[in-house]
């Protein structure tokens, strides 16, 4: 309405700034706690909606993500998508110091995907990560019980011996979930691929040399790229979340309050998910 307003004014009277909404996505991708926020759709659909009702041409995100959930990766993909679609614009992305694995399959929403020449792009695959105590069981002198309804119920326990079925039911299922990964890949950004044998491997690469692999269009910073595309005048709405810190994960005005247990488990989980989260950027030297 503002842009056809604009062109209804007299030449010398119409507004020469355009003003484009900048959403970051910066984090692992996972669902959130109570205490702890990460990338999530219930954490940035609120994010991504306020940022396509803008008057504006495009959107501008900026991403910085190690990957994590492939769930809660699709789920802020699609959103994306199907707003771009239903407001008719542009969605242009710019690649911090990382986008891999599940934060690359948010950039790939972008029509035009940009990055530093020293990003990190890529990790096309698919990874689950645990720990087994077996040995250390038995060595302290515990004894573990554990009781189902359902004879697959337990598996992959760390606290007992891994089973070769166990493991080939698991790698069937990532099979599963990185040939959906793959297959969007393929959707988004089509011919741009090179037909490299590694490319869905789970490598990763700098931003120069996703360049020459087709997992980027070009290397360049928000500001520069905008400002050239749109105008000197361009101006950068950053959207943010409406409240604060502290009202976000809610600690004050909240119906429902916390319990000390509440709290002691929340604390623990947070622990688990920071040590998670560590390991996730480690992967890229981050």
């Amino acid at each position: 309405m503002k842009r056809l307003f604009n062109r209804l004014l007299p030449k010398s009277w119409r507004s020469t700034v355009v003003t484009i909404p900048v959403i970051r996505l910066h984090g692992t991708i996972m669902a959130g706690g109570q205490f702890r926020q990460n990338l999530s759709l219930a954490s940035t659909a609120g994010l991504i909606e306020k940022a396509f009702s803008f008057d504006a041409p495009a959107v501008a995100i900026s991403i910085n993500s190690p990957g994590g959930s492939p769930v809660q990766s699709r789920l802020i993909f699609r959103r994306i998508r199907d707003l771009a679609a239903e407001k008719n614009k542009k969605v242009l992305v710019f690649v911090e110091d990382v986008a891999a694995s599940g934060g690359y399959m948010i950039a790939v929403a972008g029509d035009e995907i940009f990055a530093d020449p020293s990003s990190i792009v890529g990790s096309i695959g698919v990874v689950s990560a645990s720990f087994g105590f077996p040995e250390l069981m038995k060595k302290i002198g515990v004894e573990r019980r554990v009781h189902t309804a359902g004879q697959n119920k337990a598996v992959l326990d760390p606290f007992k011996p891994e089973k070769k079925e166990d493991v080939e039911r698991l790698k069937a299922l990532q099979l599963e979930v990185h040939e959906t990964f793959i297959d969007l890949v393929k959707e988004r950004r089509g011919t741009k691929l090179k037909d490299d044998p590694d490319l869905f491997t789970g490598l990763f690469w700098t931003g120069k040399k996703g360049l020459e692999l087709g997992l980027v269009d070009a290397l360049g910073d928000m500001r520069t790229v905008l400002k050239t595309r749109f105008g000197a005048k361009t101006q950068l709405r950053l959207i943010t979340a409406p409240r604060g810190f502290l009202g976000r994960f809610g600690l004050f005005g909240s119906s429902k309050g916390f319990s000390a247990p509440d709290i002691a488990a929340a604390a623990a989980s947070g622990v688990i998910d920071a040590a998670e989260e560590r390991a996730l950027w480690a992967r890229f030297g981050l």
